[in-house]
């Protein structure tokens, strides 16, 4: 293991940035939203090409996130100002138009580094995406590297599946479930309740 590297049940490390919100210059802190889930993601650059099709993805299903008690924090290494002028740009335009939540500057590269999402060729992060419960502790992580894009449905769902194991302590959440879904005691024998339902293995040869 990595030395210094972050791992899932430990402390998000907390951060005192500027963001953009609502167009305007604000200082906030990561600590300030104990209490909601969090959904903390990184980007490489503004005016680029993937970048502005996750940060408008988010955005607009933005109240889905709400709904469900949770924050979504967006930062890159570019600076407020750039934060700013990305925003007051419209989308036909290369921009991101408003958003729904905060722009992070993290022009120190303090914050990516923290995280270890920062690449260090590249000057800039990789697309780190970090679920914080409640109490500050990480529950998901995933990093994909610069050329391809994170899923809205997918951060979703395992969201919920983390909100859901967390207010039901007895339960955990099989592969692809979404709400409704059934779950599994995680008891030998009351697991074989769950696993009586599924279909039969294919046959390989068949």
């Amino acid at each position: 293991m990595i030395e210094g590297c972050l791992r899932v049940g430990q402390t998000a490390p907390d951060f005192v940035a500027t963001a953009v919100i609502d167009q305007t210059f604000r200082d906030i802190k990561l600590s300030d939203y104990r209490g909601k889930y969090v959904v903390l993601f990184f980007y490489p650059l503004n005016f680029t090409f993937v970048c502005p099709t996750e940060i408008v993805a988010f955005s607009d299903r933005h109240g889905e996130f709400k709904a469900i008690d949770t924050e979504i924090l967006g930062i890159s290494v570019d600076s407020e100002f750039s934060h700013l002028t990305w925003i007051q740009t419209p989308r036909q335009q290369g921009g991101i138009g408003p958003l729904n939540y905060p722009l992070i500057s993290d022009l120190r590269k303090e914050i990516s580094t923290a995280y270890n999402v920062l690449d260090p060729d590249a000057g800039v992060a990789l697309r780190g995406l970090f679920l914080i419960d409640p109490d500050g502790i990480i529950q998901h992580i995933t990093v994909n590297n610069l050329s391809f894009g994170r899923s809205v449905d997918e951060t979703l769902r395992v969201l919920q599946a983390l909100q859901h194991v967390q207010s039901h302590p007895n339960e955990v959440c099989p592969a692809g479930w979404q709400p409704g879904d059934a779950t599994l005691n995680p008891d030998p024998e009351k697991a074989k309740d769950y696993f009586a339902t599924l279909p039969e293995a294919p046959d390989p040869d068949a």
